[in-house]
């Protein structure tokens, strides 16, 4: 009887797979069943071979033989899981084997961990694929249920395959070129290079910045604080004590009372971006942990959706599936607020529902799967609760308020005095959040207008202009997600081409992208703020300038956007890159720049 051969990214989502599936007879790297087999990748099996496999001279670096731009790029398997591979291999060469389902990470990178394999094995079995964003047992049912035609991501691997030809050839190319010239390891890439000047740019704009002193006037009468009311900033001391002296001794009066009604939305579902930089500000988890602890919630616990994701809407097909999701939430301390949300419908007409904002994945919210808080690790709880808040928020109404502004005169002056009157809590009340002044509020709302008040206290008050803050992990993410504010020049399209195509990196490499960054010691933390090394800073005078901007990665994303959807071919692609690779290659070996090793010593040794 003919078997169907199901290939996962990962052991954990194969064993779930088989078990949904009816597979239950254990193999040495595979589950059979009666009608399926499933398998498992260990991330990526096989890879693009190195150098010195296209030519033994490559082993030992040299500058004289760069550029290596290969004619076609060669596949290796990776050594320490070439076992896997090669039970794979015995598996596709099964006569009972009809056909393979890839049932690798629903994106552009697990595409290319299922197609390598495939082509490197030889394989000649038609192919289908599953397409799903979590593995609930309903989730994988479904997906085999509704099987796609392997064909049609062909485009996908396209552009997964022309992305890490890209990077290979500018990468390992520009990356020996930079280390044979200078006698040291200069790393160098696509996304990490303008990262990293990025990351230059913000320590320089730091160390100019020059503070100035700016000041104004506050008042205190009945435990309030009034403040001058003046739209310029005030940089000479000399007005302030001026206004000072002229309103001394004089009552203020209230002049005016407004009242406006103001309301805020509930902020936007997660994409992998926007948890990565909330986890980090709240709890300091660094990019590379918040990704893998949603990966396990997504993986092993399977109560969060593929968290790889660079989307924060929902497809209106996932309407149906929310009140499950919402009774899913009914633990800890949302329990309330997801029970208030049982009987709510969903039309489609919601803020978060935006067919045309989705491309592989919707935003990261809960699956229907109910989980005790226990069976998580702490670090999981806190991602969990983020996305649960983050996803019942997005179904409460906004939060209304009255904008309360009291008005006062003194003299020839004015000052005034604000305070929010809360209305509706709506979306506030899932995260507890009414951070109102109630007693402020009270004081305010009995003064009558033309209301003579006595002024207790007035003072002089000085504040400094502030430099820009040194990134951290959260604004850094924020930083590569939208650039456009790193680029010179006012080249309006490149800014929309960066917005179009979510800027610098994708949201599943931006974490390792920043992990390369520290383990090359070209950026160092100092509490949680990110500064350039002395290294960092020597490697931006060395590399090209092209290879520094935002702009060329942006361009990339887009080609490789329209690889993927079949408007444009990747042949045309990697001609260009290879022409720019030789382009770069060439400033590399004719630049007169010097780099100095700051961990050698010039000082004469004391015993020599």
């Amino acid at each position: 009887m003919a078997k169907i051969l199901v290939l996962a990214e990962k052991p954990s989502v194969g064993r779930d797979i088989a078990r949904v599936i009816g597979c239950k007879k254990g193999g040495q790297g595979f589950i059979e069943g009666p009608t399926h087999i499933v398998t498992w990748a260990l991330g990526h099996l096989v890879t693009l071979a190195d150098p010195d496999v296209y030519d033994k001279k490559y082993k030992h670096w040299n500058i004289e033989d760069l550029p290596i731009i290969p004619k076609k790029i060669k596949l290796t398997i990776i050594n320490s899981t070439k076992k896997q591979f090669n039970v794979i291999k015995f598996l596709l060469q099964r006569t009972d084997i009809s056909e393979v389902v890839i049932a690798t990470d629903a994106g552009r990178e697990g595409e290319l961990v299922a197609r390598l394999i495939l082509k490197q094995a030889g394989a000649l079995k038609s192919v289908k694929r599953l397409w799903i964003s979590s593995v609930t047992d309903k989730a994988i049912r479904a997906g085999f249920n509704n099987l796609k035609n392997g064909k049609e991501y062909d485009n996908l691997y396209n552009a997964a395959m022309a992305r890490a030809n890209a990077d290979w050839i500018v990468g390992i190319t520009a990356t020996s070129a930079l280390t044979t010239k200078y006698n040291s390891s200069l790393a160098c890439g696509r996304v990490q290079t303008p990262t990293l000047a990025m990351i230059f740019k913000r320590c320089q704009d730091i160390k100019s910045f020059k503070s100035r002193t700016y000041y104004s006037v506050k008042i205190v009468s009945d435990s309030i604080s009034y403040n001058l009311d003046k739209k310029e900033t005030i940089f000479d001391e000399s007005i302030c004590t001026g206004i000072i002296e002229n309103i001394q001794g004089i009552p203020g009066e209230v002049s005016d009372i407004k009242r406006i009604f103001k309301k805020t939305s509930p902020s936007l579902l997660y994409d992998l971006t926007n948890l990565q930089a909330d986890a980090n500000k709240l709890f300091d988890f660094s990019a590379k942990e918040t990704l893998d602890i949603a990966q396990s919630l997504y993986e092993r616990h399977k109560v969060l959706t593929y968290p790889r994701t660079d989307s924060r809407y929902l497809t209106s097909d996932i309407l149906d599936t929310l009140h499950e999701r919402i009774k899913a939430c009914n633990t800890g301390k949302y329990r309330r607020c997801s029970l208030k949300l049982a009987d709510k419908r969903f039309d489609g007409s919601e803020r978060f529902v935006n067919n045309n904002k989705v491309t592989d994945h919707h935003a990261i919210i809960p699956t229907e799967q109910q989980i005790s808080l226990t069976e998580l690790t702490v670090k999981e709880q806190k991602i969990y609760e983020l996305v649960v808040c983050s996803f019942l928020s997005a179904m409460y109404p906004d939060y209304e308020y009255e904008e309360l502004t009291i008005y006062l005169k003194i003299g020839d002056y004015n000052f005034k005095a604000k305070a929010n009157k809360t209305l509706n809590l709506g979306y506030k009340e899932v995260a507890a959040d009414d951070n109102i002044d109630k007693d402020k509020l009270k004081s305010l709302e009995r003064l009558k207008k033309g209301q003579k008040i006595n002024i207790d206290s007035i003072e002089l008050t000085k504040s400094k202009t502030s430099p820009p803050s040194y990134f951290n992990e959260a604004t850094l993410v924020l930083a590569m997600e939208n650039p456009s504010s790193f680029i010179e020049g006012e080249d309006k399209s490149l800014a929309k081409t960066l917005k179009e195509t979510g800027g610098i990196g994708t949201v599943a490499t931006r974490a390792d992208i920043i992990e390369k960054l520290f383990n090359s010691l070209l950026i160092e933390k100092k509490g949680k703020e990110i500064y350039i090394t002395d290294k960092g800073v020597q490697l931006q005078g060395l590399v090209p300038s092209e290879l520094r901007s935002p702009e060329l990665t942006a361009r990339w994303e887009q080609r490789l956007k329209n690889i993927s959807k079949g408007v444009e071919k990747i042949d045309g692609f990697l001609d260009e890159i290879s022409a720019y690779t030789q382009k770069i290659i060439e400033a590399i070996k004719t630049s007169q720049n010097q780099f100095k090793h700051t961990n050698i010593s010039y000082e004469r040794c004391p015993v020599c």
